[in-house]
């Protein structure tokens, strides 16, 4: 199998060197050598070395001062020698505890033993991404840069929210006020981006972003009432109107594809896929509420064509054709994996195709570096996300047909949430619907059916098929 999931190598070596032949005394050094290893799927590149030769004293040269002067007793001279060798067992000592106290975790890009400023994401606990599949989702939509800031500004509501006891209000008010003289100064310019068969549904949805029983207005009653629920309940649907908004903003691709992937089928807007799982020992899933156990059960996933156009328009048309109906899943602890396809040639062998945060358009065939602060628009570090698969053939290729759900579990992940796995796939979606059911996915269960629903705005281009219900 293409797949398995990497994990992080990592060990740290030091050797130390003391050479003082009893015959002819020599400078002394102590040189100290630090390697880190990772896997080739983790990093290619993250092996680095680094070296530090402290000197000490020489003997040779005491031995020379010694010489010029003839009424130094030669006991003198062996006492000093002892003192060095002593200083020099001491030095070591105090290396050897600076090593354990300031590397604990794996060291990159040493030069001259100095230590540049951390930019290591993977183990900074203050990394901001997305930890649900909506907000990722949401945060990846090509709009009118009025609309993102008020995006960003209503997301930092979101952090503050998180801060137990004595949350900040202020800022909270501060934020939406924000949010709200942009929406109000750039009506005109939000509302001229919209085509023009949707300017209608624009115009409601932007009056109800500022005076809605969702809206600004209200989201701002519910801070000076000082209720976190109100006030999450509040944000959430803000933030559900922005990102409607922004999707009748953004009909299509922003960026142009490379001429040597225009043969390839591509999504270029956003489908909901929906998957009919049946239990495949004849159990059955646990029920809903006030329900009965289920010998079936829906799971519904995003497939966004915004940052990943031709992963998710190969992933699209092979549901179109059928590929997944009878595909067997099999269970590991990080995912939850489709079989190699009924038909391994329905499928196109797709490079891997990832869209760095803060950049226009995808990187092809090559993975991000996130230990030197690259992180995908799409990110792998959520429970439920979807990608594809590495390729048989190559690592910089997707696999034509499989494609997994992973299992983010954050005790499995770097102090910063982010999966050791983070940048190396390319992630096309996210599970909406039905998560509950994944953790109740064994191997041997089967997915029934698999159907591309009406949804969001979407068109799988290249296949003669356009589909394009606007909600």
């Amino acid at each position: 199998m293409a797949f398995p999931l990497s994990s992080a190598i990592i060990y740290h070596k030091l050797s130390l060197h003391v050479f003082i032949p009893p015959s002819v005394p020599k400078r002394v050094s102590l040189s100290t050598h630090f390697a880190v290893c990772s896997n080739e799927m983790l990093s290619k590149d993250l092996a680095r070395k680094g070296r530090s030769r402290i000197p000490c004293f020489s003997k040779r040269k005491f031995s020379e001062e010694v010489a010029e002067r003839h009424d130094f007793p030669a006991n003198f001279y062996m006492s000093i020698c002892r003192f060095g060798l002593k200083k020099l067992e001491n030095l070591i000592a105090v290396v050897l505890i600076w090593v354990q106290i300031s590397s604990p975790l794996p060291l990159f890009g040493w030069d001259s033993f100095s230590i540049s400023p951390a930019r290591a994401v993977l183990y900074s606990p203050d990394t901001k991404v997305p930890r649900t599949g909506e907000l990722a989702l949401r945060k990846a939509i090509p709009a009118n840069a009025n609309m993102k800031a008020i995006q960003d500004s209503l997301e930092d509501i979101s952090y503050l929210l998180r801060i137990p006891q004595r949350k900040p209000y202020g800022t909270m008010e501060g934020n939406v006020k924000k949010a709200l003289k942009i929406a109000v100064d750039e009506k005109d310019s939000i509302l001229e981006n919209l085509p023009v068969d949707l300017k209608e549904k624009g115009s409601t949805l932007y009056a109800s972003l500022i005076d809605g029983k969702g809206g600004l207005q209200a989201l701002l009653v519910s801070i000076k009432e000082q209720d976190p629920d109100k006030v999450s309940l509040g944000l959430a649907s803000s933030l559900d109107t922005v990102a409607e908004l922004e999707l009748l903003q953004a009909p299509g691709l922003s960026f142009l594809l490379p001429g040597q992937y225009l043969k390839y089928p591509r999504l270029t807007g956003r489908g909901i896929v929906e998957f009919t799982i049946e239990k495949g020992d004849g159990s059955t899933f646990s029920p809903e509420a006030s329900g009965e156990p289920r010998k079936t059960a829906t799971i519904q996933v995003v497939v966004d064509g915004y940052s990943a156009p031709l992963t998710a328009g190969n992933f699209a048309k092979l549901v179109i054709d059928g590929t997944y109906n009878g595909a067997k899943l099999s269970r590991t602890d990080q995912a939850v994996l489709s079989d190699n396809g009924l038909d391994k040639n329905n499928g196109y062998s797709v490079p891997l195709e990832i869209k760095p945060s803060g950049q226009f358009e995808p990187l092809y065939r090559t993975t991000l570096n996130v230990q030197d602060g690259e992180l995908p628009v799409l990110p792998l570090s959520v429970y439920g996300a979807v990608a594809m698969a590495h390729s048989e053939v190559s690592e910089d290729c997707s696999s034509p047909y499989q494609f997994f759900f992973y299992l983010y579990d954050k005790r499995n992940a770097g102090l910063g949430g982010l999966s050791f796995d983070e940048g190396q796939f390319s992630v096309f979606g996210y599970t909406t619907v039905g998560r509950d059911i994944l953790p109740q996915i064994k191997t041997g269960d089967v997915i029934r059916s698999a159907k591309l629903v009406e949804g969001l705005f979407a068109a799988v281009l290249g296949l003669g098929l356009n589909f394009a219900h606007r909600m």
